[in-house]
């Protein structure tokens, strides 16, 4: 597997179904999409027929699917947020029942109804949001999810942990705390401990959402010895690239359905965009930004960390009305000390970090958010959303002070409500009620909220942490081409991503950075990829 996401091979194989060789007959239609799998096969690990499921609210989230795994393969669930993908792998995992449809495991028809069930039979899943309990260690946390007769032997589960990493390369302390390890490896964790429970099919939600590129080849290299060892899996995912590198086959759905089952080696980006969005082919070229006047100056900036050393190590960049400044860089080298330290979240220990003549070091968020500053958050539920209040609540949050939202501390609730159906359909968030609560949500579609609120602000700089993470294709280009109009319009913009074809695509300028240091600088129009990536890892030849 490549180093990063960027080098990787674009398919150019002719376009076609899979064949016959998979016993799988294809029966798409342009109006009614639908696939229909030949259950003649005996190698299928799991299939699903007519399975429907419709919410309290009335949202039809999985309707008349039917999708089926083979044993010992890769399979890449695609499609943009809100087409039922998660829904029908949690209904497959016994964490929602059908309303209809039948499941079928290794050729026997079964029912799931809940997921201590679903592992017995061999079903797994890891969830987007990990589940593990950061105070306990990796054995302890293995060990809540194994079910033995009489009094809990750790020592035992210690050494099943030992076994499983060792027989797939997975290596792991069991006697780490969770809390001392970074996503990468804690996603690790739930994969020991599904395969502690002898699970022969793993689902994974959106598992690359918050991994750096180096976190995702190793993710992709443990699913690939899965795979060798019979296993079958499963990858929930919008990201068409990453569907493409490491699946055998991919299935689209849209609006609750399936579209196609394709071969991988016989699709393309182009191909799998328009099927994921109806007839939609995503961008290539960015335009030049036309940089006008300083609008941030950070001079000598030392912020530092958790530990209490310094995270960020005498940082100096500026960033100008009408461009976009990229900060790349594997994750757990300052960036995100850097954002608070900026945002008011974090103390800085000494430097500057000055917009129109004024410091905004040490200040605290809402005095920078006066100045101008929006800050689109990567924790989007810790600190982007308040889960409890309504969706037009939330989308008010910066402006509700303001006129005409409010009026001698009197809400004027029209008025938030009428903005938030705006934003809503500017930004495509998919909610029935905007008074409907946040948490409603699905995470693509707070992440969309929460991007509208920022971005809607009439601000100077825009500081943007991950700000397409966890969004499908179509959604990634809306924020693209917004953030891409407001430098038109000549708003700063700070970009930190961990998606490099991102910081590409939209950057004027490219700083990377690397121990809390900036390293190097690059203008877009003269990229040295190599060189970028390797001032990533830290080379300097």
């Amino acid at each position: 597997m490549p180093l990063f996401n960027f080098f990787l091979v674009e398919s150019t194989a002719k376009n076609q179904p899979i064949g016959d060789s998979m016993a799988v007959e294809d029966t798409v239609k342009e109006d009614k999409t639908q696939v229909s799998v030949s259950m003649a096969n005996p190698n299928y690990a799991i299939y699903v027929e007519g399975i429907t499921k419709t919410y309290s609210n009335g949202l039809v989230a999985n309707n008349n699917v039917t999708f089926g795994v083979l044993k010992g393969e890769v399979h890449a669930l695609l499609g943009e947020n809100g087409a039922g993908k998660t829904t029908l792998m949690k209904i497959l995992s016994g964490c929602l029942s059908p309303d209809t449809g039948s499941i079928f495991v290794d050729g026997k028809k079964v029912h799931i109804d809940d997921a201590m069930k679903a592992v017995k039979l061999g079903i797994g899943m890891v969830h987007q949001h990990l589940s593990l309990i950061p105070s306990f260690t990796v054995t302890e946390n293995v060990a809540l999810s194994i079910p033995l007769p009489g009094r809990l032997k750790l020592d035992i589960i210690r050494e099943k942990i030992i076994a499983v990493s060792k027989n797939l390369g997975l290596e792991i302390d069991p006697d780490t705390k969770i809390e001392q390890l970074p996503v990468g490896l804690r996603q690790r964790v739930e994969i020991i401990r599904l395969l502690c429970q002898d699970v022969n099919i793993l689902v994974l939600d959106e598992p690359t959402s918050v991994l750096t590129p180096l976190e995702v080849d190793e993710l992709f290299r443990i699913v690939r010895g899965l795979k060798e060892k019979g296993k079958s899996v499963i990858i929930i995912t919008h990201k068409v690239k990453e569907a493409l590198a490491v699946s055998d086959r991919i299935t689209i759905m849209r609006l609750g359905k399936v579209v196609r089952t394709l071969n991988a080696s016989n699709t393309n980006e182009r191909e799998l965009a328009s099927l994921v969005v109806e007839g939609f082919v995503p961008s290539t070229n960015g335009t030049k930004g036309q940089p006008g006047e300083l609008a941030l100056i950070v001079k000598g900036l030392n912020v530092k960390g958790n530990s209490g050393r310094l995270a960020v190590k005498g940082v100096d960049f500026l960033v100008r009305s009408g461009e976009i400044l990229g900060i790349a860089g594997v994750a757990g080298n300052g960036q995100k000390e850097l954002v608070e330290a900026l945002t008011g979240l974090r103390k800085t220990e000494s430097g500057t970090s000055i917009m129109k003549c004024c410091n905004l070091a040490n200040r605290p968020p809402q005095f920078i958010i006066k100045k101008g500053v929006s800050y689109i958050t990567e924790d989007k539920m810790k600190r982007g959303v308040i889960l409890n209040l309504s969706i037009s609540d939330n989308l008010a949050l910066k402006c509700i002070e303001q006129e005409p939202y409010s009026k001698n501390m009197i809400v004027n609730q029209r008025k938030v409500e009428s903005r938030a159906q705006d934003l809503i359909k500017r930004f495509d968030i998919k909610a029935s009620d905007p008074c409907a609560n946040v948490s409603s949500l699905s995470g693509g579609n707070i992440q969309k909220l929460m991007v509208a609120r920022e971005l809607s602000n009439g601000s100077i700089l825009i500081i943007a942490e991950q700000p397409t993470a966890g969004l499908d294709v179509k959604a990634s280009e809306a924020i693209h081409t917004k953030l891409l109009e407001l430098r038109a319009k000549g708003v700063a913009v700070l970009l930190f991503s961990a998606d490099l074809d991102e910081i590409v695509k939209l950057s004027d300028r490219i700083a990377v950075m690397y121990d809390g240091r900036i390293v190097g600088e690059f203008l877009s129009g003269s990229l040295d990829m190599q060189r970028l990536a390797k001032m990533m890892l830290g080379s300097t030849t």
